[in-house]
């Protein structure tokens, strides 16, 4: 048998992803196996908001993703989308915590045209029942919000999601409601971040908000989250956009934590010979620890790591100082800044390049030939340069009976000082200062 998707490319169904909303997403990765849907007779079906449930198709009805139903409802009955068929549903099912059999309801139908228009009309008049619930939830002096209406699919109820600091006596506003809209009221209490989660938005990472796009439960975040993870508790940077705490603190906290136990307490104090130092900040992830000389101000700021503080506290213990919090190692080899730049330099191949014309330590004349390329070096700027400059006295007394010998040779010089080492120099016979001494390049005189 040959499987194809929906669109004709390719060889496989695409099943798998169905329509879905937000958070309540669940891939279906068995959807490419035949006889799949047959496995379970359970559908999960979506409503609006973040509102699905768990259906029985006692019908046999032949359901794929996105198809619109009719399902039993208390009281008549209500429009969903279905999101997951086969044997995943189960699976969700005992995620979600449901194990009663009797509080499944069954699927009627699929939804028919007049289903979908009673179910447009009813949805058409959520907003307004909205805006007239809060005010008379405002008549009332009732101290809550009401954010969202949900009408069933064919009118008969409606649910009122509202969001309240404290317990709120709504036997009066729902009277008042029934009365208003003739419909069975239903109120839902949701919390913060539920509400942030259907109005969605953009958090201050620049991506979408969790809680609109993959959470489907919410743990309580603490500031203790925070302190953890060395944060300065500032509410302004530590609150979302429900106004509670960021969701994300609860994400790296354990790390914090395991990373802490390798660090020692704050409140020990390192003793030197040089003094007493007392906590100032840690980089936790990294294992550094800075001390201060002061206890309230930064001054004299120290880095070690986490090790070597364990072995100066280990020190103190038996009544010894070490000179200093440093260890030898980080004395005598400073620590290098890390250039990311350096990577992609044009010249980084031209480096070793150079090393290994210069010579190695194991060969014998590596310093014989480093000496010979800084004394050309020398010779060669001692050329470009004007004549008695830079040179002292009892060598210019030495170099005239040189220069007016040959003045071709001084043209020679000019142009090409690099070769002077290989020319024959005249012999002299004036003795040499025992100052001056000769280059090693410098070749002997021929007698």
């Amino acid at each position: 048998m040959e499987f194809k998707l929906h669109n004709g490319s390719g060889n496989l169904c695409c099943k798998s992803c169905g329509r879905q909303d937000k958070q309540l997403n669940t891939y279906d990765w068995l959807a490419d196996i035949p006889g799949n849907t047959e496995e379970s007779d359970m559908v999960e079906v979506q409503f609006k908001n973040t509102r699905k449930g768990y259906f029985r198709n006692s019908n046999k009805i032949p359901l794929e993703k996105g198809d619109i139903v009719a399902v039993e409802a208390t009281p008549g009955h209500d429009i969903g989308v279905v999101t997951l068929t086969g044997r995943l549903v189960p699976l969700q099912m005992r995620k979600a915590n449901i194990k009663s059999e009797a509080d499944i309801k069954r699927i009627y139908r699929k939804a028919k045209q007049v289903d979908m228009d009673k179910y447009n009309e009813a949805k058409a008049r959520e907003h307004s029942t909205m805006i007239r619930a809060r005010q008379i939830a405002l008549d009332l002096n009732l101290n809550m919000k009401i954010g969202d209406v949900e009408y069933q699919g064919d009118g008969n109820k409606a649910i009122f999601y509202y969001i309240a600091d404290e317990r709120v006596d709504f036997r009066q506003l729902i009277k008042v409601l029934a009365e208003a809209f003739h419909v069975r009221i239903e109120m839902k209490q949701i919390g913060a971040r539920q509400e942030a989660g259907r109005i969605g938005g953009i958090g201050p990472c620049g991506r979408e908000l969790c809680c609109a796009t993959w959470m489907t439960s919410f743990v309580s975040v603490s500031t203790s989250a925070a302190r953890f993870q060395d944060i300065s508790l500032n509410p302004q940077k530590l609150a979302g956009q429900c106004a509670k705490l960021k969701c994300c603190l609860n994400y790296e906290v354990d790390c914090y934590v395991e990373a802490q136990k390798r660090l020692p307490s704050k409140e020990i104090e390192l003793e030197t010979q040089d003094g007493v130092f007392y906590f100032f900040k840690a980089d936790i992830l990294n294992n550094q620890i800075t001390y201060s000389t002061d206890k309230n101000i930064p001054a004299n700021l120290i880095t070690i790591s986490g090790k070597r503080a364990f072995e100066i506290i280990g020190m103190n213990k038996k009544g010894i100082k070490p000179e200093n919090l440093l260890e030898e190692t980080h004395r005598s080899e400073p620590k290098k800044p890390v250039d990311l730049l350096e990577q992609e330099s044009l010249t980084r191949f031209d480096r070793n390049r150079k090393s290994k014309n210069g010579g190695d330590g194991n060969s014998g004349n590596g310093n014989a030939v480093t000496n010979g390329s800084r004394n050309r070096k020398k010779k060669k700027n001692a050329g470009n340069r004007p004549q008695g400059e830079g040179q002292p006295a009892a060598k210019q007394q030495q170099e005239p009976p040189r220069q007016q010998g040959d003045g071709k040779r001084q043209q020679g010089d000019e142009k090409r000082p690099q070769r002077n080492n290989n020319r024959k120099r005249p012999h002299n016979n004036k003795p040499k200062n025992q100052g001056d001494k000769p280059a090693q390049n410098d070749k002997p005189a021929q007698e």
